[in-house]
């Protein structure tokens, strides 16, 4: 890819760093320095690395975590009307930038593949000075970035990640994340499933195969298993399929009522569209109405399913419509920017941006170790879903997770999804050392400035 300009001026960086391209700018006071760290900002700006989907099936949630990635620059820079950090319960961001500094951004595009994620944001390391990479919208990705910030001394803001390991048995110390997993979204989803289509169902499972898929097929099936339920088949699909139809054909002839769509993006909107134009849930079986179960939901794969996904269950980690101080307050923002409301793939993007931003300004220092330990253990309410603390064990963060099912009525293409529960997030939390999270084994490891 060729760099380019983007409107605000700002240099594009999507192309994969090559032969004789210069290493990391380390800044030393000397060569025996301790404070030295990767692309040490010593002029006017900082420069933060924005890396999503930009092409392929989670495009959609990538265009939206670059809406409120800018939208959280303006409000770091003193632009717009500051949407969170009007309500942000640190109040140590002034919208005068980061520590002084006016915050400038490049992009990349990860393609939802690992390999092209990892060199965009080595690209945006090592050619422009990115000092924090943000963004991402699949865990393979993630994962794999996470790594890469690792090894080059920089800090990870991860954007969508939802498997279990981001955070688990890959977790890093350079890395964070503000999206909640795979467990806590079954952990929220039993009880209200349970409720509502009883203890005695058998389930069928269509998993995308990659870490995200695997992780919420296991999280799922061992959260409904405990409650009575059968898991009948788990079939895994290609995360670049379209059509579904082959596979909901042996769902038919099973002997499950209960189809649970292990599916993201584009993949959850082709899939559910198949398995409605099959009339799945029109059909009895074993004296029950057949149910489909999506355990990850978006506003944009509702919208982009229509009609679809009405009285489909699933859980977010947050909804536009939280009737909270914060939510308002960057609903109202971000609405009046693009004309739409923002999706919880655009709010945890915005929030781990302010996130880094506000450590930066209480370690008074963009050193990543400085910057991890202002994270670590960190409480704070204010950006959205209510209070949050953000694990110094794990680098996760731990809030009530929302249940929610597509409308009946819809009044608007927006007006898709109802919140029918809040689940506390103490019914979600889990020991740092849980088994699904890579048990005793699982460490963090040692933050790594770079130098």
């Amino acid at each position: 890819m060729t760099n380019k300009l983007t409107r605000r001026g700002v240099l594009k960086s999507g192309a994969v760093a090559g032969a004789g391209v210069a290493l990391p700018t380390i800044f030393t006071a000397s060569s025996a320095s301790a404070q030295a760290y990767t692309n040490e900002p010593t002029g006017s700006t900082v420069t933060l690395g924005f890396n999503v989907p930009q092409t392929g099936p989670y495009a959609e949630e990538g265009l939206d975590e670059l809406r409120a990635q800018e939208l959280a620059v303006e409000h770091l820079n003193g632009e717009g009307d500051g949407g969170c950090l009007n309500t942000f319960t640190s109040k140590a961001l002034k919208g005068n930038g980061i520590l002084g500094k006016k915050v400038q951004f490049v992009t990349g595009d990860t393609q939802t593949k690992s390999d092209a994620a990892r060199a965009s944001a080595k690209s945006m390391i090592e050619k422009d000075g990115a000092i924090m990479i943000n963004g991402g919208s699949s865990s393979g990705v993630a994962i794999a970035v996470q790594g890469l910030c690792q090894e080059a001394g920089v800090i990870f803001m991860a954007g969508l990640t939802h498997s279990n390991d981001t955070t688990g048995k890959d977790r890093k110390a350079n890395g964070f994340r503000h999206f909640f997993n795979a467990y806590m979204s079954a952990a929220a989803l039993a009880p209200v499933l349970k409720s509502e289509y009883g203890a005695d169902r058998r389930a069928y499972h269509l998993t995308a195969d990659y870490t995200w898929g695997w992780s919420q097929q296991e999280s799922i099936a061992a959260a409904t298993e405990a409650m009575g339920w059968e898991t009948v088949n788990n079939v895994l699909t290609p995360l670049a399929a379209t059509d579904f139809s082959s596979y909901i054909t042996p769902v038919l002839n099973s002997g499950a009522d209960v189809l649970v769509l292990n599916h993201y993006g584009g993949n959850m909107v082709n899939s559910l569209t198949n398995a409605i134009q099959f009339g799945l849930r029109d059909k009895m079986v074993n004296g029950k109405q057949f149910e489909i179960v999506v355990p990850l939901y978006s506003e944009l794969m509702a919208a982009g399913a229509g009609k679809n996904v009405q009285g489909v269950l699933g859980s977010m980690n947050y909804n536009w419509q939280l009737d909270n101080e914060g939510s308002r307050a960057f609903v109202k923002s971000f609405g009046e920017k693009y004309g739409r409301p923002p999706s919880n793939s655009a709010q945890t993007c915005y929030a781990q941006t302010l996130l880094y931003a506000d450590a930066c300004e209480r370690a008074g220092t963009f050193n990543p170790c400085g910057v991890a330990e202002a994270l670590e253990g960190f409480e704070f309410d204010g950006l959205g879903n209510g209070p949050t603390l953000y694990r110094a064990d794990d680098h996760q963060c731990f809030k009530d997770v929302l249940v929610v099912k597509g409308k009946e009525n819809p009044t608007n293409e927006y007006d898709t999804l109802e919140i029918v529960d809040q689940t506390p997030v103490a019914q979600v939390t889990y020991a740092p050392d849980h088994p699904m999270f890579g048990g005793a084994e699982a460490s963090l490891g040692t933050c790594n400035p770079g130098a």
